[in-house]
């Protein structure tokens, strides 16, 4: 996915996966090495994951494992409780189903979360993961924490067809799309970590909730954003099935308003994703002029400016109180010129967008092509915008130290070999015990 997203990748996944030659293709497009779509990764174990799954579809996998129609549907209800309101990895902490069914709930189902295969804590408070699917492909996701909120950026696939320029994640080719329970599973992850769930006890509470013990410490996530490794117009029911459980009041239950979904521009999906999700709007535009944007965003070829700004105009929801976010990476000398500004307020008014623009000093990494704006031509720039009536935010990068600034999540830890990062966490452990 390109820069808009905290960028994230790993070349050690891309070994022995059978995958298509991208380099090949003329204009971006989705493409999914896993023949068949499917919501679950299979396990090795046999086991079903339930994170991802709505309380129906919990429920027919109960009644398909040998309970009656009544036990599941009480069954469902109870797990999916325990699963996304309480945050529990284990069927033995769920007080309020009979000991007797735990086992049997054990043995068949399993309540996942990506493998934590590297976590990175900034100086600046950004936190850092490198994840693993449960068939061995690795993404990350970034924690940022501000002042009055918290933002989690998430990916959708392992991997990006999209190919622009200016983006590290560009230079991979596409693995596959990502589950519903594993973009999922990435919210559940932070929470764990953040120490977000709830305490206090649920036994005996059967159908009624004590409000008094079910309370939450307080919430440092408070905001997503679908930014990460890939498109996610390009896997769109599987991030609609995953943010619906995120913003069902039953599930996780974070607004809508506090979600934010990243497109480089996939038009003819923008409508649904209004209609079906609801969710609000960023567009990775980064340049004005055709030209430069079929260079550095090559899905203009196949949806250009025009075409993307008139989606942009009538998609669902969008006003003055809930505007686009149009993201712009500043890069000397190409996409950075006063004439540039102007048109770029020329355009957004010719649409009547309700419009914010996010400017986005280029993070630069090994092999760009591209260098940083000069500060003083970023505010130069800004101030174009402010005065044409239009928000132009510059955006503070953000855990430079870890590699986690946007366009800059090809990270190191990809180029480690499974077997580098065992003998690197011995030896830490090693110094650890002799500490």
């Amino acid at each position: 996915m390109c820069v808009r997203r905290w960028n994230f990748a790993a070349e050690a996944i891309m070994c022995g996966s059978p995958m298509a030659n991208t380099d090949l293709m003329p204009t971006p497009g989705a493409f999914d090495p896993v023949p068949t779509p499917r919501d679950i990764t299979p396990r090795a174990d046999g086991r079903v994951d339930l994170i991802g799954l709505p309380k129906a579809r919990i429920r027919d996998l109960f009644e398909a494992a040998g309970l009656d129609a009544k036990a599941a549907k009480l069954r469902s209800k109870q797990v999916f409780h325990w699963l996304y309101h309480r945050g529990v990895t284990e069927f033995e902490a769920m007080t309020d189903i009979a000991k007797t069914m735990r086992p049997w709930l054990t043995e068949r189902f399993v309540i996942g979360r990506p493998e934590v295969v590297e976590a990175h804590h900034s100086t600046d408070g950004t936190r850092k993961w490198v994840l693993r699917t449960a068939d061995g492909n690795d993404f990350e996701m970034v924690f940022i924490p501000d002042a009055d909120r918290g933002t989690l950026c998430i990916s959708s696939q392992v991997g990006c067809t999209l190919n622009c320029r200016f983006c590290h994640t560009g230079t991979m080719r596409l693995v596959r799309n990502l589950t519903p329970g594993e973009i999922v599973g990435q919210v559940m992850l932070a929470r764990d970590s953040l120490g977000e769930w709830p305490k206090g006890s649920m036994a005996g509470l059967d159908e009624v909730e004590d409000s008094a013990e079910y309370t939450s410490d307080g919430r440092l996530l408070t905001n997503i954003v679908l930014m990460g490794m890939g498109e996610p117009l390009y896997n769109f029911d599987n991030v609609r099935d995953a943010m619906k459980l995120v913003m069902d009041g039953d599930g996780l239950a974070l607004s809508k308003r506090r979600i934010t979904l990243s497109t480089s521009g996939v038009v003819p999906m923008m409508e649904r994703c209004g209609e079906e999700i609801g969710v609000n709007l960023a567009v990775s535009l980064h340049a004005v002029r055709k030209d430069i944007r079929d260079e550095i965003v090559p899905l203009n070829k196949k949806y250009g400016i025009e075409e993307l700004l008139q989606a942009c105009a009538d998609y669902p929801g969008a006003s003055n109180a809930r505007r686009i976010t149009f993201e712009y990476i500043m890069l000397k000398d190409k996409n950075d010129s006063d004439e540039d500004a102007r048109e770029l307020v020329r355009l957004l008014k010719q649409y009547d967008l309700p419009a914010k623009v996010n400017l986005i000093p280029f993070n630069p990494w090994p092999g760009s092509d591209y260098e940083t704006s000069l500060p003083e031509r970023i505010r130069a720039f800004s101030d174009i915008v402010f005065e044409g009536g239009i928000s132009a935010p510059v955006r503070t990068p953000r855990g430079r130290d870890i590699g986690a600034a946007c366009g800059q999540l090809k990270t190191a830890a990809e180029k480690k070999s499974r077997a580098q990062r065992d003998r690197e966490a011995a030896e830490a452990a090693e110094e650890k015990s002799a500490a």
